[in-house]
């Protein structure tokens, strides 16, 4: 065993079945008396509406002003009402948009934060922000935005879509991938990543075959937790940078990009990964890991383009550019040819040979 380090981090999960229900004793856990909730207009009269029943007197304020990609402009218009409500704490249900608004709230504020997922999404385990401010999106890491209490109630997912559920658990897989061949890796994150990769990808093709199925989703939401909490211990690279680069710059779907880049940007790292990739592939249970993440898409019914999502083939000059200019740490060199094949590729939607 080589040496290495890891930070374990620091939060309260709590994973179940019926596990909203519980949200109040979560507050009061805390030691806070005013909630100020922050959800989306997809939530609000559903699973928002109950959140709000549950607290009743200690709810100080309600959002749904939640928007893809943390615009600044979005947080500085929620912040105001959260200041004005006298809140002393966050409770955020939603996806990864309500996730980065409650970060980005938290950032600012110091205010202690419960973070209720909905999606496969995974950055509710991370102390990453990712932030978008005049059309650039750029990350940021600091414990100040890691959440508190994590409440995942397997229930809440039972009506996410088959569609979203496929490319919200692909962006998750990403975070496990990537967490493999990560410059602050050790062993500790990777038997995490391990689990993560294979709990997803048994569990997603489960999931559109039959959005009902109880265990795959309770497999998928695992596996989401697990992917973020990877993510949340060691750095990004190559894949992590290419769709901050299209989602902040070019408007793109936050896990529809994902799904996308992924199975490119695992083909570019593999001769400089192979360790890596390999493990990533034993989990998926395949012999080559980017063929099976781009099958994984294609099998089950999500884009594999960038062309499907709403890039112009004329903007990837720019998008590789953008993405040469100011590198994350990668295991292999970023080149920009090679960028730029990896993006038309990507384009496309060439299956990796």
């Amino acid at each position: 065993m080589e040496a290495f380090e890891y930070t374990p981090l620091q939060g309260r999960v709590v994973f179940g079945r019926g596990t909203l229900a519980r949200i109040a004793d979560g507050v009061h856990q805390l030691g806070c008396r005013r909630a100020f909730i922050l959800s989306d207009a997809h939530h609000a009269e559903g699973a928002a509406a109950k959140v709000l029943q549950l607290l009743g007197e200690h709810v100080a304020g309600f959002s749904t002003d939640a928007a893809m990609h943390t615009p600044v402009e979005v947080t500085e218009r929620v912040i105001s009402d959260l200041a004005a409500s006298d809140a002393d704490c966050i409770v955020a249900l939603g996806g990864g948009s309500t996730t980065g608004l409650s970060k980005a709230l938290a950032l600012r504020t110091d205010l202690p934060q419960i973070v209720i997922p909905t999606t496969y999404a995974g950055s509710e385990a991370t102390p990453v922000l990712g932030e978008t401010r005049k059309g650039e999106k750029s990350t940021m890491r600091s414990m100040k935005v890691l959440p508190e209490v994590i409440v995942y109630d397997v229930e809440l997912t039972y009506g996410l879509p088959p569609a979203m559920s496929l490319v919200s658990g692909i962006n998750a897989i990403a975070h496990a991938v990537e967490a493999l061949y990560a410059k602050d890796g050790n062993p500790v994150t990777s038997s995490l990543a391990e689990q993560a990769i294979k709990a997803l990808g048994r569990a997603l093709p489960l999931i559109v075959a039959d959005p009902a199925d109880r265990a795959a989703r309770a497999d998928a939401l695992f596996g989401a937790w697990a992917s973020g909490s990877c993510l949340g211990t060691v750095g990004m690279s190559l894949h992590h940078k290419l769709c901050h680069v299209l989602g902040g710059s070019f408007g793109l779907p936050h896990a529809e990009t994902h799904t996308v880049i992924l199975p490119h940007a695992v083909a570019y790292n593999a001769p400089a990964a192979p360790t890596a990739i390999d493990r990533a592939a034993r989990a998926l249970g395949a012999d080559h890991a980017a063929r099976a993440l781009f099958d994984l898409a294609a099998g089950n019914g999500a884009p594999t383009s960038l062309r499907e999502i709403g890039m112009r083939e004329s903007d990837l000059d720019e998008a590789a550019a953008a993405a040469v200019a100011s590198p994350y740490w990668n295991p292999r060199p970023i080149e920009r040819d090679a960028i730029r094949t990896l993006l038309d590729d990507a384009f496309f939607g060439r299956r990796p040979s």
